[in-house]
């Protein structure tokens, strides 16, 4: 029987050899690929469930599972870690993976060669990122899970998916040097890549050497907020997000946070308080970097016509805000910030599903939905039926059945994706924020008086988060004034099951999110304290003993 410590590597090997498969049917078994992808996907969902309830069911002591793929010890092997951080984003990730393939069987699957592995690489580069223990393979599953979103990103060609892809290929080959560039540095100053090893050596760096640990740092750092959208380095992301297909972007919106997975794990593990000279490095920059991502993102979104771009601007948004919350290195506003990612992702995503449902009738928009330079080659064409033209799974032209409520489903979603990211009362949104708001003015928790008055910088993300829903609230009114509101005759578009049940997925546990939202504030409350206290982390991983191998017993020869 596999215990819970080898279901660890479960969630990489299944998209793994998931993929194998796929690529050994080759390009004619498309349904059965499909059927394939959807099982993986959801197997690799329950799977991440079952470990996050692992997780949240053990005590403070043995919450954190380690597994040695190789049998080697740590930090000489490749070590797999769990813990409540790292299991929230596989189950978030599971759940983003679901929903955007359902949503990609209506049409987008059938679109271009592939598909399916390269979702199955994806899925696995994204879990492998979250669980492994050491740079070097983080590196690789940066690396795999990058060379997947390349093909992705281009799914469906067009020339603005060219365009974006070419720079989203630069930029992500620049990050992945960074990247290479600060680990060697690492390496040579303190000779161990593996996190928990790090955390041990970084304190006991000569004085000598220590500007240049921090200068590794910082271009290792450089790499991760880069991915994570911070600005400056964020002038790709929102080109590549709102050229992606609907599934492809509703999926990247989990990718973003990779990046800020990254910086939160090892800012925390490498430069707690226990780094000596080195404690909390950096972390003035994550706040200030942050605040201007979210004052920058806020104005742009002022400026956003499509509800694509508006998605992609929102995300920014959601970016400088968690990365400005965890600078501050405070473990309540940390949980607050998790829940807030929780939150806003679910919604990022169901919102880059609802745009493709919204404007594909064209009459509702001002201008086409595709311009003449961007149409999509004639093979594709099919992909935007005529109107009155509904498509089977084969992409063939079937009589379909208009459904009544349709502007009402799309109109009562985008409200509630609208309300979701805004901030409002009552869902998930405004309890995020409202969370992270009360916790800049309790540091210490309701009731205890802080030592210190709320600094400027807090100040600035208080009223930042208020200034940024204010800016949303404008531009999501405004867009939803000209698609749902303005008297034009138009016809409600068609949809199908695949369409709009992962987006009743999505939205749905936004409401029980708002609803039962106590039980995931103490879990991210409690996945903050323990990344504020790593002292558990790296007990776990360089304590964990590979497993005996067999014993030889000796052979008695019969006289």
């Amino acid at each position: 029987m596999i215990g819970m410590n080898q279901m660890i590597v479960l969630p990489i090997l299944l998209p793994l050899l998931t993929a194998a498969l796929m690529l050994m049917l080759g390009e004619k078994h498309r349904q059965l690929k499909a059927r394939l992808n959807l099982l993986s996907s959801t197997l690799g969902l329950g799977i991440a469930v079952a470990l996050l309830l692992w997780v949240r069911s053990q005590g403070a002591a043995e919450s954190i599972g380690v597994y040695l793929p190789g049998n080697w010890p740590a930090p000489f092997g490749i070590v797999l870690v769990l813990d409540h951080l790292s299991a929230l984003l596989l189950t978030l990730t599971g759940v983003i993976g679901v929903s955007a393939l359902l949503f990609a069987r209506a049409r987008w699957a059938n679109a271009g060669a592939s598909f399916h592995a390269l979702f199955q690489v994806q899925l696995m580069g994204l879990y492998g990122a979250f669980l492994t223990a050491d740079l070097f393979n983080l590196f690789v599953f940066f690396e795999v899970l990058l060379a997947a979103s390349y093909g992705l990103l281009l799914h469906g060609s067009g020339r603005a998916r060219v365009k974006a892809g070419l720079h989203y290929i630069a930029i992500n080959l620049f990050a992945s040097s960074l990247f290479l560039v600060g680990a060697a540095m690492l390496y040579g100053v303190t000779g161990t890549l593996n996190m928990a090893d790090l955390a041990l050596k970084i304190p006991l760096v000569p004085e000598a050497d220590r500007g240049l640990l921090h200068a590794g740092a910082a271009i290792l750092a450089m790499a991760f907020l880069a991915k994570a959208g911070i600005w400056p380095l964020n002038f790709w992301l929102v080109p590549a997000y709102s050229s992606a297909s609907a599934p492809v972007a509703a999926l990247f919106a989990i990718m973003t946070k990779v990046g800020l997975y990254a910086t939160l794990r090892l800012w925390t593990l490498l430069f707690s308080g226990q780094a000596g000279a080195s404690a909390h490095f950096g972390g003035q920059w994550l706040i200030y970097g942050g605040l201007v991502t979210l004052a920058v993102a806020a104005v742009s979104i002022l400026a956003a016509q499509r509800l694509e771009r508006m998605a992609a601007l929102s995300i920014l948004v959601s970016a400088g805000t968690l990365l400005a919350a965890i600078g501050f290195g405070q473990p309540i506003l940390t949980g607050a910030a998790l829940f807030y990612l929780v939150s806003s992702t679910l919604a990022l995503s169901a919102l880059f599903l609802l745009a493709e449902l919204i404007e594909r009738s064209r009459s509702a928009n001002e201008q086409p939905l595709y311009e003449e330079e961007d149409a999509l080659p004639s093979p594709l064409e099919s992909l935007h039926p005529p109107k009155g033209i509904n498509l089977d799974d084969q992409q063939k032209v079937v009589v379909g059945q208009i459904i009544p409520w349709t502007m009402a489903f799309l109109g009562l979603s985008f409200i509630a994706c609208a309300l979701l990211i805004i901030g409002m009362p009552p869902l998930s949104g405004f309890i995020g924020k409202l969370s992270l708001i009360s916790a800049l003015f309790n540091p210490l928790g309701l009731g205890v008086e802080p030592e210190q008055p709320l600094s400027a910088a807090g100040w600035t993300l208080v009223t930042l988060l208020i200034l940024s829903g204010m800016a949303s609230l404008i531009a999501f009114g405004r867009v939803g004034i000209q698609r749902f509101w303005k008297p034009e005759e138009r016809p409600s578009p068609l949809l199908r099951r695949y369409e709009y049940l992962p987006i009743v997925i999505l939205l749905g546990l936004c409401l029980i999110l708002s609803v039962k939202a106590e039980p995931l504030l103490r879990y991210t409350q409690d996945t903050a304290a323990s990344l504020q206290t790593p002292e558990r982390y790296i007990q776990a991983v360089l304590s964990s003993r590979p497993l005996p191998g067999p014993t030889t017993q000796p052979v008695e020869v019969q006289p």
